[in-house]
Formats: C-alpha cells, sequence, structure tokens
C-alpha cells in the first residue's frame, strides 16, 4: 500500500489527461481554441456538418459514404498518433505498457471532451474475433438526415483505422445501429476485413443487430 509520504514525494500524480476544464484552452473571443499541448483544434456546429454531408452527396452522390470512410480512415490514423503521444508522455509509459481499463478509460474521456459522443466497448465476443463498440449522442448520426440504413461511416473509418494502427492488424467496421434511425445507439462490429464483410448483405437485409451478430459468430465457430 502506498504510504501518505510517498504520495507526498510525488511531483505528479496523473489524473484525467483529457478534463474538459484543461484539455480545451484558447480564447473564444479570438476563435481560437488548441488543447492543453498547444495544438490547434477546430469546432465544427452541426450546421457546417450538415453542409458538408449534403455536398458531398450532391457532388459524388452514392459515392459519397465511401468517401466519407476513407476520411475516417485517414483522420483515425492521425487520431492515433495524437492520442498515443499524449497518453504515453503524460502517464510515463506506452499505450502496450498501460493496463486495459486505463487505456479504455483514457479513450472514453478522449471521445466525450472532442464532443463525439459517449463510447463504450463490450468484449464478450473477443473469443469469436469480434469487438462492439457502442456510441450514443453522436454529432455524427444527428448531422445526418433519417434514413433506412446506418450512417455513421466517418466513425467507421476512424474506429477501423484506430484499432489497426493499436493492434497492428488490417480491421475492418461494420455499422449495424444508428441513431438517424432512431436506434438508441450506434453500434459497430470490428474484426478482420473477411469476416466482417459477410455481415454487408444481412445488413441490407435489415437484419437486427443481435442476429447480425449472432450469425458471424456462428460462422466463425464452424470455419475455426
Amino acid at each position: 500500500m502506498i504510504t501518505v509520504e510517498e504520495l507526498i514525494s510525488q511531483k505528479h500524480i496523473p489524473g484525467n489527461f483529457f478534463a474538459p476544464d484543461v484539455y480545451v484552452q484558447g480564447d473564444t473571443e479570438l476563435g481560437l481554441i488548441e488543447n492543453r499541448e498547444g495544438s490547434r483544434l477546430i469546432a465544427m456546429p452541426e450546421t457546417l456538418l450538415r453542409a458538408l454531408y449534403t455536398g458531398l452527396e450532391h457532388e459524388v452522390g452514392p459515392s459519397a459514404d465511401l468517401v466519407l470512410q476513407q476520411c475516417g480512415r485517414w483522420w483515425g490514423k492521425n487520431f492515433y498518433r495524437r492520442f498515443a503521444s499524449e497518453v504515453s508522455d503524460y502517464y510515463g509509459k506506452s499505450l502496450a505498457e498501460m493496463e486495459m481499463v486505463e487505456f479504455l478509460q483514457s479513450l472514453k474521456e478522449c471521445w466525450k471532451t472532442y464532443g463525439w459522443g459517449l463510447i463504450d466497448f463490450d468484449f464478450s465476443h473477443n473469443q469469436q474475433g469480434f469487438l462492439v463498440i457502442k456510441i450514443q449522442h453522436s454529432a455524427f448520426a444527428k448531422a445526418r438526415s433519417e434514413g433506412n440504413r446506418p450512417s455513421c461511416f466517418v466513425e467507421a473509418g476512424l474506429l477501423s483505422a484506430f484499432f489497426s494502427q493499436l493492434t497492428g492488424r488490417d480491421l475492418d467496421c461494420l455499422q449495424t445501429t444508428c441513431e438517424s434511425m432512431q436506434a438508441d445507439c450506434n453500434r459497430f462490429i470490428l474484426g478482420l476485413p473477411e469476416r466482417v464483410q459477410v455481415a454487408k448483405p444481412w445488413l441490407e437485409e435489415s437484419q437486427d443487430h443481435d442476429t447480425i451478430l449472432s450469425r458471424l459468430c456462428n460462422s466463425t465457430a464452424i470455419e475455426s
């Protein structure tokens, strides 16, 4: 057990690096915001997000979804590098050396502080090779008009790139529920591309999340 003397002697006791009141800084009158390390941040209002989506759909039509996902992948690679650098510097150890709980809590706090909503993780299907990610109050889903299929392609690309960088393996991400479709949250299934891609036809058939996940896990068990 750590003693009071040891606590007092410590020069720095790590807390929540992404606490909004200390992570986001700047001069709002000048329209300048940055993080606690001095890197510039940009605020994207919902009106701008809606305009970007509408403009992209007008310019490239059905290819807009693929463009958004590719943008998310590029964003995810850069986000991973920044997240890994900031967290490693603050806690004095690499992501690989962090406890899983410590890593996930940092990612959750970072996600929330950036205004991307609330993110959570379900590892109950990891033995079958899948990670289920849940996001609530997504700004990206809110900015999309209601439709008949999931539409958070930016987040899907971001998550696939982030966890690909983290694990060193090429991963893909499929969204199965969406707040733009009145779902309680946005659900994503992360796994190897050849395993995740087989579920796309099931999604187009409007199968629900539980059915898709069950079929994926069963098909993986049969393949094994």
